[in-house]
């Protein structure tokens, strides 16, 4: 990953779009047209600095505590692989019939904060660190908050369309924030094989094929969600482009909240 052409010593997926020189959240200045390097940025009547926009992942850190506080509440969490159970598990995993006979709609959201055990909440925390360290700085923390919801929702519709069994974690949020940062690298003309993104979901997608007990459904559908949603964001333009993007994300998560719903009640039918 390049580094900061200030701060020799800081790793970024970011570079300045006016001159193309790597740049870290401190050097980052918004305008108009994306992200500028200080000395871009000074040719602009008035800029904001990304430091007083979003120089704390706040978002991030918030969900890392939120998942972690769910977790403790769980019964049987504290080994590094197994089943999980408890009344939380039960009452908070997503499965087809409780959603198509028992009408619980929270258990698309819920059961994007429960995870079987250690392994599993470590390595999901772990990859919302990086991600969430990466972006949210990048892109604020209303569009990350809007990316990553609406990829917990897709990636809950991406289960329940792909299977009839139990599934828990925020994996499909997470892929999704993947898909966005993807499109995020794009726009800013930085290779996403040479960030590292792009073998991060090379690799991902082979343990989703390889490993059992893993939710291929979740993870197509999140990152399907990830990227549609950070494309809402990079095509809205003009002065009201963040409300747009959330409208977006929001058109988007009602969709995947529709199809989840659809592909429950298609089995309670016994169509599939």
């Amino acid at each position: 990953m390049p580094t900061c052409y200030r701060h020799p010593n800081r790793e970024t997926g970011v570079a300045c779009s006016s001159c193309g020189r790597p740049i870290c959240p401190d050097c980052m200045t918004a305008t108009q047209v994306g992200m500028r390097c200080p000395e871009c940025g000074r040719q602009r009547t008035k800029v904001v600095r990304m430091r007083e926009m979003a120089s704390v992942p706040r978002v991030t850190y918030a969900l890392i505590v939120i998942n972690a506080v769910v977790f403790l509440t769980e019964k049987g969490q504290f080994t590094f692989t197994g089943e999980a159970y408890g009344k939380v598990v039960e009452e908070g995993e997503l499965y087809r019939a409780a959603i198509s006979e028992g009408h619980q709609y929270y258990r698309l959201v819920s059961s994007a904060f429960l995870h079987a055990d250690l392994l599993h909440i470590g390595f999901n925390m772990y990859l919302l660190y990086l991600l969430g360290m990466m972006l949210e700085p990048a892109i604020g923390s209303v569009r990350f908050a809007a990316i990553y919801f609406t990829s917990l929702l897709a990636g809950s519709c991406g289960a329940l369309v792909a299977t009839s069994a139990p599934s828990l974690g925020a994996s499909g949020a997470i892929f999704g924030l993947m898909g966005a940062a993807v499109v995020e690298l794009r726009a800013r003309g930085l290779s996403v094989m040479e960030s590292g993104i792009g073998a991060l979901i090379v690799f991902n997608l082979i343990l989703s094929f390889t490993v059992a007990n893993i939710s291929v459904g979740a993870h197509i559908g999140g990152l399907i969600g990830g990227l549609l949603a950070g494309l809402a964001f990079r095509l809205s333009a003009g002065r009201y482009a963040l409300a747009l993007g959330v409208l977006a994300c929001v058109a988007l998560s009602v969709a995947a909240v529709a199809g989840g719903l659809a592909a429950a009640q298609s089995t309670a039918a016994g169509i599939v």
